[in-house]
């Protein structure tokens, strides 16, 4: 059997990755959760893998827990599709989100594919390079695990680098005193370059 190996990497944190081995016949559950085996990251919650060419352009969705518009569109579902259905190039790529609620965005691209070794079990973390980032307000496994033990715990509340809700004002429109919207900043990004 084929086993692929995988890097993952967090979009925002190149230097932080992960290389999985995962067998030809995996579906995208297994290798979601192979991701979180890694990251500790709790599994259970909305992602989505997407088909993606060389840009990292969003393809067809794979998803896990998609919400009711997605399953009225007929969305692929992680557990139902395997790995192998979308290898058709030896680098593929499949652009992934995690947690929809407060989104991790990764990179994952086949490296190699090999064969399998005897007595060796899949999935395999080949290499695991940095400590994967906290994700604010959302518990890892570890952190689960704790708040469960002591419930006065609280996460850090800090999300990429922002720490508080004034940073966020950035994407706010100045308001005139008439209360409506200014047209010259329709978003802070315009007036920096």
């Amino acid at each position: 059997m084929a086993i692929y190996r995988f890097k993952v990497s967090f979009e925002d944190y190149e230097d932080i990755y992960r290389e999985i081995d995962m067998p030809s016949k995996s579906t995208f559950l297994d290798l979601h959760e192979a991701i979180h085996q890694s990251t500790n990251y709790a599994t259970e919650v909305s992602s989505s893998f997407y088909v993606s060419n060389d840009q990292w352009k969003k393809g067809t969705e794979i998803a896990l827990l998609p919400a009711a518009r997605k399953v009225a569109a007929e969305v692929l579902v992680m557990d139902a599709v395997r790995l192998s259905k979308f290898i058709d190039d030896p680098h593929q790529k499949f652009y992934y989100i995690y947690n929809f609620d407060r989104p991790y965005e990764f990179h994952v691209e086949l490296i190699k594919i090999l064969k399998e070794e005897e007595g060796k079990s899949y999935p395999a973390i080949f290499k695991s390079v940095g400590l994967a980032p906290k994700i604010a307000g959302f518990a890892t496994l570890d952190e689960a695990s704790a708040l469960k033990e002591d419930d006065d715990e609280f996460l850090d509340e800090t999300v990429y680098g922002v720490d508080d809700e004034e940073d966020f004002d950035l994407f706010d429109g100045d308001e005139t005193e008439e209360g409506e919207a200014s047209s010259e900043k329709s978003s802070g990004f315009e007036d920096e370059y």
